[in-house]
């Protein structure tokens, strides 16, 4: 057996710990947080894309809108700065939305918190785009 200083012993220990740490942030883990979940993601194109106070308007009622009782995870962003081919920036906002089952999803759609975002904050859109999916399963 060899023998090792403890510096030795407590840089590999903690060097471990990291690593069994960094594992639970892994592609496995948030494929099974995300197994058979209802994902909603929405694209915003404002109406006047440079008006700070316009994007100010949306985050703040999308970041009120989060409180949907029946939505499992949200996450508010913007177009990211890559540049390929395939990649379209020209939203403004998008907002992506993990629920546990589409009966969750179809009683956000109705929640009094959903219209009233909708309603004070629809003027600042001028367009609006859904893709909705859930797990193939394979047979």
């Amino acid at each position: 057996m060899e023998s090792q200083t403890r510096r030795e012993f407590l840089s590999e220990t903690g060097k471990a710990t990291v690593m069994g740490g960094l594992g639970a942030f892994s592609a496995a883990s948030w494929e099974n947080k995300l197994h058979n979940k209802f994902i909603h993601h929405v694209y915003f194109w404002l109406k006047n894309p440079e008006s700070a106070e316009d994007l100010r308007k949306l985050l703040e009622g999308l970041k009120k809108l989060s409180a949907v009782k029946t939505i499992a995870m949200s996450h508010i962003g913007v177009p990211a700065p890559t540049n390929r081919d395939v990649i379209d920036r020209s939203y403004s906002v998008s907002w992506l939305l993990v629920f546990n089952t589409a009966e969750d999803q179809a009683k956000y759609q109705v929640d009094p918190i959903h219209l009233k975002f909708i309603e004070e904050c629809s003027m600042v859109w001028q367009k609006v785009v859904v893709y909705d999916s859930v797990e193939q399963q394979i047979v």
